[in-house]
């Protein structure tokens, strides 16, 4: 399990920034935002990162058109759902999927959207088979995708997994995403999911007393997250994935990722 930080957590205005304050937080290893990639700072970046000592641990995909402003502006906006971004992000995604496979990335993940829990929810089999449609373009050039927690409980998660029914199709778990949305606990989720597992986001959280509104993402050691017993479970389990921190708020980006860095040392070595 290697450790990692995700590139837009530490908002890089471009490769030489983001060599940079990789290097200030004291891992080599990154997930790499594919769309900057794809769209400013061309493929020349991924040697220069390369070339750092960086290693490239996966890819990340955002979808066009995605409104975080609001819990209910996600919901309308985020993933393979909307109608009318589906046809443009399914051609980002063959781009980003001709980055990734010539630059050795072999998984990629991206949020799938709010997918209804209700089986009968005609929504729910339109977003299956475009998540179908899109694992297949990462697919099919040698490439693997997690779908990231968050947007819906672990029961719903594993459902839809089980109707793709791809091998290399899995789970980016999120254990902050859980508790900003209002899935359910994150260790419990971890848990369930534990065998779908390939990758994974070290980020904490506190809930919202208001379910319609986000729960506030903290510090890593310092929200909802019991990080105890999620390493316990990543051991009892035999989870190999990669832990990748994020930070997406916060003006101590840096020192933040430090923080988190040294807390993953001491909560792997607690669980061994």
């Amino acid at each position: 399990m290697k450790v990692g930080v995700c590139s837009w957590s530490l908002c890089p205005e471009g490769p030489d920034d983001l060599i940079e304050k990789v290097r200030a937080t004291g891992v080599n290893s990154v997930q790499l935002a594919l769309d900057p990639i794809r769209t400013d700072w061309g493929v020349g970046a991924l040697t220069q990162i390369r070339e750092a000592g960086i290693e490239i641990l996966s890819g990340m995909m955002a979808m066009e058109g995605e409104d975080y402003s609001t819990l209910e502006t996600i919901r309308v906006t985020g993933g393979v759902r909307p109608d009318e971004s589906w046809d443009r992000n399914l051609v980002c995604a063959a781009e980003n999927a001709r980055i990734a496979a010539a630059a050795g990335i072999s998984l990629v993940t991206f949020h799938a959207g709010f997918i209804p829990h209700d089986v009968d929810n005609p929504e729910r089999d339109k977003m299956i088979e475009r998540l179908v449609t899109f694992a297949g373009t990462f697919n099919d050039v040698g490439c693997r995708v997690a779908l990231e927690t968050g947007q819906e409980t672990a029961e719903t998660l594993l459902s839809v997994l089980d109707a793709i029914c791809l091998p290399d199709v899995g789970v980016n778990f999120d254990p902050a995403n859980m508790i900003l949305y209002g899935m359910g606990d994150p260790v419990a989720a971890l848990d369930q999911l534990s065998p779908h597992v390939f990758q994974l986001h070290v980020k904490d959280a506190f809930p919202s007393s208001n379910p319609e509104q986000w729960g506030t993402e903290e510090p890593v050691g310092t929200g909802a997250v019991d990080w105890s017993a999620f390493f316990q479970v990543l051991h009892d389990r035999q989870i190999n994935g990669d832990l990748v921190i994020e930070r997406e708020a916060g003006t101590q980006r840096i020192e933040d990722v430090v923080r988190a860095r040294e807390l993953i040392k001491e909560y792997r070595r607690e669980a061994n």
